[in-house]
This record gives C-alpha cells, structure tokens and sequence, in this order.
C-alpha cells in the first residue's frame, strides 16, 4: 500500500504540535564546510578582484566567460530580444506596471516642523547611491524576480543598478532574463554568480564597483555569502524555502486548494504546503484531487517528496482556530479561501503576503499583481517585511535650535550629560549659556 501524498493532523494533538515546533525549527543547518568555502571564497574575492571572480565563473559555471565578455553588452540585450517571443515581453510589461503602480504608493517623504522660539526639526529621505541584484541563473531563470527587485529601487530613485547572473554553460545568459534586466533599467549586468558573486558586489573589484546593498535570491552559497557580507554593505533577508498555508471553508474547491498546494511545493523539495480545514471530508477531496492533478505536472517528482515530507493538512474547529495556527506558523503566502475572506483579515498577524478569497491565487502574486514576492520564510514574518521602497531609502534626521530656544532647556541637557558622566558634553552646552 502506497503511502499518502499527504498527511492530515488533527489540530491541537501531539502531532499538531510536534509538526509546529518543527517548523519553527526548520532552519537549515548549514555544514560547516559550506561556510568555510563561503569564507574562502569572499576572502579570494577581496583581495584578488576580477581575477578571482573569472576563475570561480569558469570553475562553477562557464569556462567561456573572461575578462573581456563578463559584462553583458549592448549588442547581447539586443539580440535577446530576438531571441524573445512577443507575447512574454508584453506579458513582463504589464507585470512591470502593476508592480510600479504598488510600489509608488509606498513612497515615503522628506518632512519638516516648526515649533516654538526657532526649533525647527525635521527628516530626509534620501535613496541609496548603488544597489546590486543577484537573480539566479543556469537550470533556473526567473525574470519575475528580476522586475520585482529592480523595480522597487528605481521607484526609490536608486542611481545606479547592477545585476549579476551566473551563466549558461556556453557563456551566455538567459535571454529571458536579460529582456527583463532591460525593461526593468538594470544599468549593468555581469556575467557572475555564485559566493564569489556577492563578494565582488560587497567588496568590489577592478570591473564590478561596490555597491551599498545586495538584495535577491540564491542557493544556500549565497545566501550565506549575503549573510558574512552584511556589514560591509546591507543585505534584504537571508530566504529559506518557498512556504504556503491556505485556510478554507467546506465551500471551498477542492481542485483550487490541490493546485495552489503544488504551485509551491515545485519550488524545492523543502518548500512547505499546509492546508487548514474545518472539514475532514474536504481534507480527502483535496488529497484525491492531488493524486488526479500530479500526473500531468513536469515538476511531479519535486512536488511529490515535498508533500510527502513538507507537507500537511491540518484540521481545525473554526476557520478562527485556522487563522490562530497561520499566525504561529508565521508563513511567507497565506490564501484566505473562504467566501468572506475581509471580516477576517484583521486577525492576520503575520504572514508575507495574504491572498484573499477563490481566485487570487498565489502564483498572481508572483507574476502579476503588483504586491512584491520577495517574502519572509521560515517564520520570519513575526518580524520581516516583504522587499519593498523603504529597503532601497535611507533616512536621516536635522534639528536646528534658536540661541533662545538652546538656553531654555540647556540646564536640563547639563544635568542629564553629568548624570552620564560626559562633562565634554556638558561643556559643549555651557559654553553657549555664558
């Protein structure tokens, strides 16, 4: 007898909580030799520059890129627009301008008070000068990702965008990829992935300049490169395995709940789909619904050990129960497929990105509503927010006080800096009260 494609957990039991506590700790260990590499790498990276970055390329990814080919061209966008069928390049351009549309509405301003006797007080919003990109590459190419984490930057008025991208073995890239690295207003694309990616955008070398943040996806070598580089530059999140939980009502159809499992357990055989039902009927329509819909899926396999191993449906009271679970869960995409899913969003408290009612499917969020898919995982969401404006800005405070308006509160400062123990700062305000 085959084993079930995925388990059902009656909320609140032993297994309910072994499988929570288990998830909130499902963190990847890294192997210590992945983090010496890493290491290795980065160090080869700051103190070799181009040389280092070229030998890392042709070890790992093509033996064909050099210092004369590692910047992707005029001529190489251009040809990849031939390269490109015209239906996608319109599909990328609605998806550019649903995203730029959601992404204006999150502008933050530069603001300014005046209050008594000349105390003005006030805050700058500036952009960052230089950001960098990493968009994977070979077997995986996501042009989605490329718009939503350029996108954002420009909206924020970021100058100067790099994008870096392993890859094929032939020494090219993706032309899907490279259309949308143009529509998006990537400034300068390399061909570079990998540890020693993120080393060359952080440290910088003679071809590729420094920049002030590296934010995007990558393997597990990149994720930890983003992680040791933090410091010399800002990093956007360290991102696990693609997650979704789904509440549903007994309404609720069961082939949509089977799909919108699947859309992302074909991410990674880690990726997390859980289910939360009041039904256990519905539980068992969703699992044969499962078994017709696996069949004809080109990433079956993936899917199938993510389930088997990921996966869960849990069963619970109320959908009430259902939104209490989701928030210790804390999941990157949460669908509300319930007939009023608004009465309840108010009792949400973390998740990357809620997808409301039947049909707002999680993958329109990934493709095309505007909302941002770079999310939180692995229960980041208790305190991470989706890459957004404010990740690509800087802010910056100024004051400015009267003379009057000093020696109204300059006893105060005194008493408070002597109270630290700092008499220079104290100084610092007697001098200007004699």
């Amino acid at each position: 007898m085959k084993s079930e494609i995925i388990n059902t957990i009656i909320a609140n039991t032993e297994a309910g909580k072994t499988y929570l506590n288990n998830f909130r700790n499902k963190g990847e260990k890294t192997q210590h030799s992945v983090i010496l590499r890493v290491n290795s790498i980065l160090e080869d990276i700051r103190k070799n520059g181009d040389e280092a970055l070229i030998r890392y390329t042709n070890e790992f990814d093509s033996k064909k890129v050099n210092a004369g080919n590692i910047v992707v061209t005029g001529q190489e966008i251009k040809d990849a627009y031939k390269m490109t069928d015209n239906e996608f390049i319109e599909a990328l351009k609605t998806a550019a301008e649903n995203i730029i549309f959601f992404h204006e509405k999150q502008k933050r301003n530069s603001w300014m008070v005046t209050g008594e006797e000349g105390v003005i007080l006030g805050q700058q919003v500036r952009p960052l000068e230089e950001v960098g990109i990493y968009v994977p590459g070979g077997t995986a190419a996501y042009p989605s990702s490329v718009l939503m984490n350029t996108l954002p930057a420009k909206v924020a008025g970021v100058k100067n965008i790099t994008m870096v991208t392993p890859p094929l073995k032939d020494g090219t890239i993706d032309p899907k990829i490279l259309v949308a690295a143009d529509l998006a207003g990537v400034d300068k694309i390399y061909k570079a992935g990998g540890a020693q990616a993120v080393g060359a955008l952080a440290f910088g070398t003679e071809t590729i300049h420094k920049v002030d943040k590296v934010v995007g996806p990558g393997n597990i070598y990149v994720a930890m490169a983003k992680k040791n580089v933090y410091g010399f530059v800002d990093i956007d999140m360290i991102a696990g395995p693609s997650e979704i939980l789904i509440i549903a009502d007994e309404r609720a159809k069961p082939s949509y709940l089977a799909a919108d499992l699947m859309s992302q357990a074909e991410h990674d055989v880690l990726a997390s789909a859980v289910l939360v039902v009041t039904s256990e009927k519905l539980a068992q329509q969703v699992k044969e619904e499962l078994e017709k819909q696996i069949v004809s899926l080109k990433r079956k396999d993936i899917i199938l050990k993510s389930l088997r191993n990921q996966g869960v449906i849990f069963i619970v009271d109320s959908v009430e129960k259902g939104i209490d679970l989701a928030n210790k869960i804390a999941p990157e995409h949460l669908e509300l497929c319930v007939k009023d899913p608004f009465p309840i969003l108010g009792r949400v408290k973390n998740a990357g990105s809620v997808f409301m009612g039947d049909f707002s499917p999680e993958p329109l969020g990934d493709y095309m509503a505007g909302p941002n898919h770079v999310l939180p995982t692995s229960g980041t969401a208790r305190f991470f927010s989706p890459l957004s404006v404010d990740d690509f800005i800087k802010k910056f405070s100024f004051t400015h006080y009267s003379k009057q308006s000093l020696l109204k509160v300059g006893g105060k400062i005194v008493t408070l800096a002597e109270a630290e123990g700092l008499t220079a700062h104290a100084n610092s305000i007697k001098v200007r009260m004699k």
